[in-house]
């Protein structure tokens, strides 16, 4: 098995070696608290039987022209294949001219394996709604030498044939977990959908995501549950679209119910460094249920070209719901005793 995965992150990850866009997709600092934009493999892959996320990005606060992302998804376990099926969906708004895009997709995993090793397969498939509010773009016609833009004016430049784009778009994904290692990639936009208004094409790139991370037992204390032992995550993130790339690497420190994070991300030509830090807490509902909450707070430092004194940094909040239902509480789930990609975050 470890063969045939090795083969699949040969065939996706490369594929964005050669593409040309200028369009990038967001990335969550909180990767781990968005399983799903992460990786469609990751659905269904918890201990619940459903789970619902929800991740939102505030980038460069005092900025002129927000920049703000959200994503949401529900996703529901499904024991007799070790899967699950997902609905995600995600917003962006970007800049004064309010550049949206949201799209809505429905995810799909399956699993084989044993209590040795677990490799899920996921596939992702959607609609994405691109559109720009053009009354709010500024001309260079518009702008007066002395006393600068006057709103109102008006411009001699032609509109875009249009301001409102649909279109179809997939993805797919892969996830290896054996022992303390667990190992990912992902690839969207397989089908590389033209996000022109103009009526001149252009392609958006195919989306590249490696993650990997390790668990290390700080304890050999074999007296204590698994969940009281504390843990140390190292884990990175690789994400590559067009020319841009981006790694994201650091750890977390994990026990009970408290998770701390430190990382450094490389920004690449799409923007600059950063440090960021980040604070989850799972607060156990109904323990014996397996229904819980997680609640999650992370903030970026940018480190060079934009600093923190001229954007303030980037803030991220989360919420996780995941619960047991009563209906499902004598089901047969597959793999048991073997370690899920879950056991690192």
């Amino acid at each position: 098995m470890m063969r045939i995965f090795c083969r699949l992150l040969l065939i996706i990850i490369p594929l964005t070696i050669s593409l040309n866009a200028e369009a990038q997709d967001h990335m969550y600092s909180q990767f781990f608290n968005s399983p799903i934009y992460l990786n469609p493999a990751l659905t269904g892959q918890f201990q619940g039987d459903l789970r619902m996320n929800l991740i939102y990005r505030n980038q460069y606060t005092s900025v002129p022209g927000s920049l703000n992302y959200l994503s949401g998804s529900i996703d529901y376990n499904v024991p007799q294949f070790g899967g699950g099926l997902g609905l995600l969906f995600t917003r962006s708004a970007e800049g004064t001219a309010y550049l949206n895009k949201n799209n809505l997709a429905g995810t799909y995993s399956y699993s084989v394996g044993s209590e040795e090793y677990v490799l899920s397969f996921g596939l992702q498939a959607g609609i994405t709604n691109r559109s720009v509010d053009y009354g709010k773009l500024v001309f260079s016609d518009q702008i007066d030498p002395r006393l600068g833009y006057i709103p109102g004016t008006g411009t001699a430049a032609d509109p875009p044939l249009f301001n409102n784009k649909f279109y179809f778009d997939a993805g797919a994904g892969v996830n290896f977990t054996t022992g303390n290692f667990n190992l990912g990639a992902a690839a969207q936009h397989l089908n590389r959908p033209d996000e022109s208004f103009t009526g001149v094409p252009a392609k958006l790139a195919i989306r590249a995501t490696m993650h990997a991370s390790y668990r290390l037992n700080l304890t050999w204390d074999d007296n204590l549950d698994d969940e009281d032992k504390p843990y140390v995550i190292p884990s990175v993130v690789v994400y590559r679209q067009s020319q841009t790339q981006a790694i994201s690497a650091g750890l977390q420190y994990k026990r009970r119910s408290i998770n701390v994070g430190a990382w450094y991300r490389t920004g690449g030509p799409a923007g600059p460094n950063a440090f960021v830090i980040s604070l989850i807490f799972d607060l156990f509902i109904n323990k014996e249920g397996g229904e819980k909450m997680r609640f999650g707070l992370s903030h970026d430092v940018p480190k060079g070209g934009l600093n923190y004194t001229n954007t303030s940094g980037t803030t991220e909040g989360s919420v996780g719901y995941e619960t047991t239902l009563p209906s499902r509480v004598n089901a047969e789930h597959k793999f048991i005793g073997a370690r899920r990609c879950y056991d690192f975050y």
